[in-house]
């Protein structure tokens, strides 16, 4: 959706207190929705008489009241403008993660704010970094709050959102490609019916991995929230360990790169298949390119893991698992890769910065903007060859036009620029090279661990200080929003009527 399309719509302006009116009701809406979704570690925490049980049945009322007052307020027939989808999105992110970060606060592990806010942000983001240590005695309400953030920041709070955005007469596809840049197509009659499509989807897909994480000899708790995380290509675990916990069991190892892989494929695809047309999923490009990157990076660094001396078998189940986890931004780890030797620090800098297919539950730049970047590319080497060559290129049968080639390069741009800024903001704090970089690409692609002692895949990021959580919080919630939503409102003109 761009700026120009957005002006060109005739519309009459909103007053501020309109837009604000709007909005808050939007906010309201999904405050009152993830009220109700605090019942579930409610509920956990009387069946396991956890003392913190009350506080979160408190936060669930007092949410759910201030957020049904919101959404109840009165807008009569007021629109929002469609640039403002840009603001509302972020909006409902911000005020999301904020809500999120209140059981940190106040029940176990009670964290400040910063540490909190981190917390929650990275789950919503679906991220994957974490500020707390000793998961493996957290009560077990924490954890499933953990893992209910992440599920419903992969599609979840995009489904939650299409109750409240018809109220709003604002069409709900907008919010879900400002949130996952979907280039699938719009096959579907009516958006809402689209997104609650693919919110079914994630349901199935959610409930297979957990029952066959169950039948791989996980407890059913611990399925059920690695199932939520594995499908939101998340990355939380309950145990410090990661999915190192189960890494003396190939099935569920397995089970975990292939629904990783999963969650990271256009979710429009299911829907087809679901209908019966299987074909796209097997022709997809998008798709075709990303299988084969990840067949080719996990046979180039297992085959160096051999030559090391480690076992084939063994060298290429966690090298898949590892790569996957990372290449899909999930963030899982069965083993510190760090120490698989000082090249693999460089593999998996690398790697950050690959991403998923668009349309799905992963971060990172996605595969189709490499593939738009070779077409650019090869569009520039033939007019250098052939200056008078009129040449049209085309992306999944459909026309690439000079429009969305520079919008791309303005995203890649945008996209180091913005790793550059964070890195060296995060520099200032006295954090090492290392941490730095690969904090500030983990954040920005919602990658989860980074790379070195400090925040590596056997560390986290607790003893960072809160001006450094609080620039990886602009990060992560910047890189989940495909980063111009977020810095589209910084600019001036953004505000101008």
């Amino acid at each position: 959706m761009s700026l120009q399309a957005s002006s060109s719509l005739k519309q009459t302006p909103l007053d501020k207190r309109q837009a604000i009116k709007l909005l808050s009701k939007a906010v309201g809406g999904l405050l009152a929705l993830l009220s109700l979704a605090l019942l579930a570690p409610f509920v956990m925490a009387v069946i396991n008489a956890e003392k913190e049980q009350w506080t979160y049945l408190t936060l669930a009322i007092i949410g759910f009241v201030i957020g049904v007052a919101l959404f109840l307020q009165p807008v009569g027939d007021a629109k929002l403008r469609a640039r403002q989808v840009f603001l509302l999105t972020t909006l409902c992110w911000v005020s999301a993660s904020i809500f999120g970060a209140l059981p940190f606060i106040f029940a176990q592990p009670y964290l400040d704010f910063s540490s909190a806010w981190f917390e929650s942000m990275s789950a919503i983001t679906t991220t994957g970094a974490t500020v707390i240590s000793g998961l493996d005695n957290l009560p077990s309400s924490v954890l499933l709050w953990r893992a209910m953030l992440q599920w419903l920041g992969g599609i979840g709070i995009i489904v939650m959102a299409m109750a409240i955005l018809p109220f709003l007469q604002v069409g709900g596809m907008r919010l879900f490609q400002a949130e996952s840049s979907d280039m699938s197509g719009k096959f579907m009659p009516r958006s809402s019916h689209m997104v609650l499509a693919i919110g079914r989807v994630y349901l199935i897909l959610t409930v297979a991995v957990i029952a066959l994480y169950i039948i791989g000899g996980m407890t059913s708790f611990d399925a059920f929230v690695h199932g939520m995380t594995t499908i939101g290509t998340a990355g939380f675990s309950n145990y410090d360990a990661s999915f190192g916990h189960f890494s003396d069991t190939p099935f569920l190892v397995i089970t975990g790169t292939l629904f990783m892989v999963a969650g990271a494929l256009p979710f429009v695809l299911y829907i087809r298949a679901l209908k019966g047309d299987y074909e796209p999923i097997w022709k997809d490009t998008q798709v075709r390119a990303f299988v084969t990157f990840l067949l080719i990076a996990i046979a180039l660094i297992s085959l160096v893991q051999v030559v090391k001396g480690r076992e084939l078998g063994d060298a290429l189940m966690h090298t898949a698992f590892n790569v996957v986890s990372v290449v899909t931004t999930t963030g899982y780890a069965t083993e510190d890769y760090g120490n698989w030797g000082s090249w693999s620090l460089m593999v998996f800098f690398y790697l950050m910065f690959i991403g998923g297919c668009t349309g799905s539950t992963a971060g990172g730049m996605k595969i189709f903007r490499f593939q738009l970047s070779q077409l650019l590319l090869k569009k520039q080497f033939s007019q250098l060859i052939h200056p008078n060559l009129v040449r049209v290129e085309t992306y999944q049968e459909r026309r690439v036009n000079d429009s969305l080639l520079g919008s791309m390069v303005a995203f890649c741009f945008m996209y180091f620029l913005l790793v550059a800024v964070i890195a060296l903001g995060l520099s200032l704090f006295d954090l090492d090279f290392l941490t730095a970089i690969s904090g500030a690409a983990s954040a920005v692609g919602n990658v989860g661990p980074g790379l070195g002692d400090i925040i590596g895949p056997a560390g986290n990021f607790s003893s960072l200080d809160g001006g450094a959580k609080l620039l990886l919080i602009f990060a992560m919630l910047a890189g989940r929003l495909e980063i111009m939503t977020v810095l589209i409102l910084f600019h001036r003109h953004y505000w101008k009527h």
